[in-house]
């Protein structure tokens, strides 16, 4: 089958009432566990590379810095890692550039495979946001790629997107985003935040969703809501890495209970980034803790040594530049490797297949309709 625009899973999410996970995928092995734990479970997938994880996948390490010519690299070999794995998948897969943080940065990921983007102009004023969305929609949906935007800013910190506050997003004005950019999606800030300090007992603001979703119904406009920052951060890993050492503090996600609240709220796609991180940093944790001769491995060792010097960090990119071959292009050297290889792959599957579950994506991959990007463009162009 071949890799999808998200836009028919959207149309699935909304007339079928249920949410499709979109993961973050920074490596060949975490696209690979990804979309074999959705072929599991029958669900459709997204897998998000986030603008900066492109850069990473380029083998920039210190991706924050990352240039386009770096996000180009990258874009291209996580684009080809989920054709290898996914092109004979029985199962639609979209992969999604995450956080796009201008028209450049997603002109690239679409040049280099990506068959959804999203375009970040939250931090702008609203006239400017409508201006780059649009931008980003025109040349997009030329190609049949859909286009997420956002309106609202999470507080939170993810790769280059880091604010100290939020702003609730104003329903009144989604409908007129829309209108304005034509894109298929809508990441709205209703109560979720980035990163693993959510806070305690976080209560999301479905009001906001309710709200949003009957002004689109009422224009006869389409458009599915988006949650950003969804991680429900599961106590059970957090504790186990701080067991073996580490000093993760204030970690707090968002309660699944609230998330499952708002899918029928218009909630249709839920992001999901920083669980995956926290189950590989785990799974990494024990194997030296199991495996102590592994912390002098000469393919290995520097992945221990980071781990030591990070305690209090959690982002597996952090600890896995010493094997950037393997996570660039997924070349396992030895039986080392391969075992910090096993370690990134059940980390991806226990986190995204217990959220499969828990969205109700379960068993419904055949609701989605297979549409080529040839075919989703002649759509946008007939005003579909």
């Amino acid at each position: 089958m071949p890799i999808v625009p998200l836009r028919p899973l959207l149309e699935a999410t909304k007339k079928y009432s249920f949410a499709q996970g979109a993961f973050n995928v920074n490596s060949v092995a975490q696209a690979k566990a990804a979309i074999e734990v959705h072929e599991m479970f029958c669900s459709a997938a997204i897998l998000q590379g986030a603008d900066l994880a492109n850069g990473f996948m380029g083998g920039r390490t210190d991706f924050l810095n990352a240039t386009l010519e770096d996000k180009k690299i990258g874009a291209k070999n996580i684009a080809d890692a989920v054709i290898k794995y996914g092109a004979n998948s029985r199962i639609p897969i979209v992969l999604h550039l995450d956080h796009g943080k201008d028209f450049d940065s997603c002109k690239v990921a679409i040049d280099n495979g990506y068959t959804s983007v999203m375009i970040d102009g939250s931090s702008l004023s609203f006239d400017k946001n409508v201006e780059l969305t649009r931008e980003v929609v025109k040349y997009a949906h030329n190609l049949g790629v859909t286009v997420e935007g956002e309106l609202g800013v999470l507080a939170g910190v993810e790769d280059h997107v880091f604010s100290e506050d939020s702003t609730y997003t104003n329903p009144s004005k989604v409908v007129e985003f829309l209108k304005k950019t034509g894109a298929d999606c809508l990441a709205i800030s209703y109560g979720t935040m980035h990163g693993a300090s959510k806070g305690k007992n976080v209560k999301l603001r479905k009001e906001i969703a309710i709200a949003a979703r009957e002004c689109l119904l009422h224009e006869h406009i389409f458009g599915v809501l988006v949650s950003h920052g969804s991680s429900t951060v599961p106590k059970y890993i957090v504790d186990k890495i701080n067991n073996l050492g580490g000093e993760l503090t204030d970690t707090h996600g968002v309660p699944i209970e609230e998330l499952k609240a708002v899918i029928p709220c218009g909630i249709g796609k839920i992001n999901v980034d920083t669980d995956i991180r926290l189950a590989v940093t785990r799974n990494l944790k024990e194997l030296f803790s199991f495996n102590p001769e592994l912390r002098t491995s000469a393919s290995v060792g520097q992945i221990y040594q980071l781990l030591e010097a990070n305690k209090s960090k959690f982002d597996p990119r952090i600890f896995l530049v010493p094997i950037m071959d393997t996570m660039m292009k997924g070349i396992i050297p030895n039986d080392d490797v391969a075992k910090v290889v096993d370690c990134i792959e059940r980390g991806v599957k226990e986190a995204v297949g217990t959220l499969i579950v828990e969205f109700g994506s379960v068993g419904k991959a055949d609701l989605v309709e297979c549409v080529t990007l040839e075919e989703m463009a002649q759509r946008y162009k007939n005003g579909l």
